[in-house]
């Protein structure tokens, strides 16, 4: 009987999914369920995109696409970057993919061979070890705990790439965590970035439309403009502009990284779809209104969350300042029972808080902190505060 590669073996199913399908089925089943697992957005974009998807279908050519991605889509994604103050680049630095995922993907097989060294903080988003397993990497992490708000510091950073990792990546604002990292963070990591320069350094920013408490948005190529021939900034629609389903992603770079990504999409995908080339121009273009009010109702969110946990003893969070998450410490429940329901650790947790309370979080060892548990506030406005009373109340009957 033929076998399958042994890197199928090393794919994990999304633990992510995992968690908000059985929320799903137990919905369909008819249980109350409120889900603060899955990471959408929960908004659409702007009427202006759905009339340009409609525009390019009455035009629709029926070609192939250029690798790279289209003109237009090169240059709305240029212009975008100036905006959030990253200048200088050009379509040749540029290249679409099927997602964020998908980059990110992509960019192992261009940056990676198998057993070259592979650098990211914990907690970290769990498809980077996911694709770090199935390339092959040798996957060095670098635990950020709560005792240090979830940050790389740059003792940390200059330990590592002393052993010289081939790619260090690098997420900010943070999924899970919400983590954002100040100017001066940013500098101090960028000093010690300049010191290694045997090391690609991938940035993944998806969350930089997302930024709360007036910290703003920073990366590393500004701090130190030497490091953007060995910087690759990835992005995507889906977070910014709730797109996520539209599956557009974007990175800029080096020429020859961005030239190399655009052959593997030839090899792979060909190209970002017409209908969806036009839609992304669109958000990427036209008004930033949907954006940034989504901005505004986020950060209020997350101040609703963390009043709610700062009322459970014991509950340990670091203030967030971006992107959609909270990332509390929930260790203080790990040995307790609710009910019949003895707690050992953060995936008990999780399904004893689905199976009592109704209420579905993400267990903190899916990205790599398994004290934690990861709560994405972005389900709908009626669900916050219902849902948090749930797990306040789940909390004050452990025993």
């Amino acid at each position: 009987m033929p076998q399958l590669a042994a890197r199928t073996g090393r794919a994990k199913p999304s633990a992510i999914m995992q968690v908000a399908e059985k929320a799903k089925r137990l919905k369909a089943e008819g249980r109350d369920i409120i889900s603060f697992s899955i990471g959408v957005p929960n908004f659409l974009p702007g009427p202006h995109v759905y009339a340009a998807a409609r525009d390019a279908l009455d035009r629709d050519s029926g070609q192939y696409g250029a690798n790279r991605g289209s003109d237009a889509l090169l240059d709305a994604f240029v212009a975008h970057l100036e905006r959030i103050g990253l200048p200088g680049y050009a379509r040749a630095n540029c290249a679409s993919g099927i997602g964020a995922k998908h980059v990110l993907y992509t960019l192992a097989e261009v940056l990676l061979d198998e057993g070259d060294g592979l650098a990211f903080a914990t907690p970290y988003w769990t498809t980077y070890l996911d694709i770090a397993e199935i390339v092959g990497a040798d996957i060095r992490l670098l635990p950020c705990p709560p005792e240090q708000d979830y940050k790389l510091t740059p003792e940390q950073l200059d330990a590592a790439l002393a052993k010289k990792p081939k790619v260090f990546l690098f997420n900010n604002p943070s999924n899970p965590t919400g983590m954002v990292y100040t100017r001066d963070e940013i500098a101090a990591l960028a000093d010690v970035l300049v010191r290694h320069p045997d090391t690609w350094i991938v940035t993944d920013d998806i969350y930089n439309a997302m930024v709360f408490d007036g910290i703003g948005y920073h990366h590393v190529v500004q701090a130190r403009p030497e490091l953007r021939e060995r910087t690759v900034f990835v992005d995507s629609l889906s977070k910014t502009y709730g797109m996520p389903g539209w599956r557009v992603g974007l990175l800029a770079g080096p020429e020859r990284v961005a030239t190399a990504f655009a052959t593997m999409n030839s090899n792979h995908i060909t190209n970002v779809p017409e209908v969806v080339t036009a839609a992304a121009v669109a958000a990427l273009s036209g008004p930033q209104d949907i954006p940034e009010a989504k901005r505004a109702e986020f950060q209020a969110r997350r101040d609703v969350v963390m009043a709610a946990l700062a009322q459970i003893p014991g509950v340990v969070c670091p203030k967030p300042a971006g992107a959609f998450y909270v990332f509390p410490d929930v260790s203080v429940a790990f040995g307790k029972s609710h009910g019949d329901l003895r707690i050992g650790d953060d995936v008990d947790l999780c399904n004893a808080l689905l199976e009592a309370k109704g209420v579905a979080c993400v267990p903190g060892s899916a990205f790599g902190e398994p004290r934690a548990l990861r709560i994405s506030y972005t389900c709908p406005e009626a669900q916050l505060a219902p849902g948090l009373d749930r797990i306040r109340a789940f909390f004050a009957e452990l025993t």
